[in-house]
């Protein structure tokens, strides 16, 4: 009984879209997830841009995450819902009964545990869309029915995660490009009263370099490298011109792994682990270079972050990031799990502030030409538009 109600209330809300394009869409954005991550950064901000342009974004979110409390504190209306996993039933349900009495237009699912409830509420909205955010192939088994009749498109935040959907078997046609994007007028180079401030509150001396490392403490981020290339670089007197300081930002489940290793290297004095920070700005305001020696990334947004703020980066050849990262254009690229690569490329720039400010600058231009955050809003909003003009209710007229 509920359905059928749903499905005129759909075919209504279709029509009414397509009748008055102009009018603001009702979206609800799926992301269960209890931390803040890269992921999370996109949702928040692309809602806040939906929502200053004029649309009705609101978030389903777990009350105890932290996208749920930033959300709130930005004004963001959340609805709580707890996915527990892909096969919570009771939470499909809640879910249903979430966007029945809401009459959202479009369902946009930001995780894969988001994305297990398509199936169950695909008749409750006019437009059902999921972004992917990694770049290695989905399962080939379930990947055709989730992203090709689960839900109506697909975002790929970047052209390696487009070619993974593919490979996987995920209809080319069902699935578009959008690039990740970042606030560009708050990620900014620092002026010099800032940058000052920003490497007084680590301890930074004038002469000494800053390399940072901002992401999840898991082993595909591969932090690990990035400790062996500070070992072999303390150990080649002629790898710097200065003193060299790095510090590696975020939480995970190989913390103390990694602390294990900075202590066996004997780099306890130059590497300091920050753990959780909710806020990167100072810290690549005050940073030197920047570093994602990652083994698999749809994207980047700390790199893009980084690049945004004038930062010098060095990053993995792989996914997203080998879009992102020219090599000695706006950024060095090396090759996934080479320390002794992330060691030469951190001399290199150490070396010359003058190519650090290079390639930092062509960086800061190609993120607001190409990763804008009010870009991403808007070529999503083009999406939600052409799947609503395309959705059930058009198509019964």
């Amino acid at each position: 009984m509920q359905s059928a109600q749903a499905d005129r209330e759909i075919d209504t809300v279709a029509l009414e879209a397509k009748a008055n394009p102009a009018r603001p869409i009702a979206i609800a954005g799926v992301d269960p997830e209890l931390g803040f991550a890269g992921g999370e950064t996109q949702v928040l901000g692309l809602t806040l841009a939906l929502a200053a342009a004029g649309q009705r974004a609101e978030l389903i979110c777990d009350p105890a995450g932290r996208l749920c409390e930033r959300a709130r504190a930005a004004g963001i209306k959340c609805h709580p819902l707890r996915i527990r996993n892909a096969i919570d039933i009771g939470a499909a349900m809640r879910l249903r009964t979430i966007l029945y009495r809401e009459h959202f237009d479009v369902v946009h699912f930001h995780t894969s545990r988001a994305h297990s409830m398509a199936p169950f509420v695909r008749a409750y909205a006019p437009a059902t869309i999921v972004t992917r955010r990694m770049d290695y192939r989905p399962n080939r088994l379930f990947a055709p029915y989730l992203f090709n009749r689960a839900v109506d498109r697909v975002i790929a935040i970047s052209h390696g995660v487009a070619d993974s959907l593919s490979a996987a078997g995920v209809d080319r046609e069902r699935i578009t490009t959008i690039l990740s994007g970042v606030d560009c007028e708050r990620f900014r180079p620092p002026d010099a009263k800032q940058r000052e401030r920003a490497r007084a509150s680590l301890g930074l001396r004038a002469d000494e370099i800053a390399i940072v490392a901002v992401g999840a403490l898991e082993a595909r981020k591969g932090h690990r490298y990035l400790i062996e290339a500070a070992a072999a670089l303390a150990q080649t007197a002629a790898s710097s011109t200065a003193p060299l300081r790095y510090f590696i930002a975020g939480a995970g489940s190989i913390r103390d792994e990694l602390e294990r290793e900075i202590a066996q290297l004997g780099c306890v004095q130059r590497v300091t682990m920050l753990g959780r920070i909710d806020d990167p700005l100072e810290l690549l305001w005050a940073s030197d270079i920047f570093v994602m020696p990652s083994l698999k990334e749809g994207l980047g947004v700390a790199a893009l972050e980084a690049m945004s703020c004038g930062v010098a980066v060095i990053a993995s050849a792989v996914g997203g990031l080998a879009e992102v990262v020219e090599n000695d254009r706006t950024g060095i690229q090396v090759e996934p799990a080479r320390p002794d690569q992330i060691a030469s490329a951190i001399a290199r720039l150490a070396k010359s502030l003058e190519l650090r400010t290079r390639l930092g600058a062509t960086a800061r231009a190609r993120v607001e030409q190409n990763y804008s955050m009010a870009a991403m809003a808007a070529r999503t909003l083009a999406l939600y538009r052409e799947c609503l003009n395309q959705s059930r209710g058009e198509k019964k007229v």
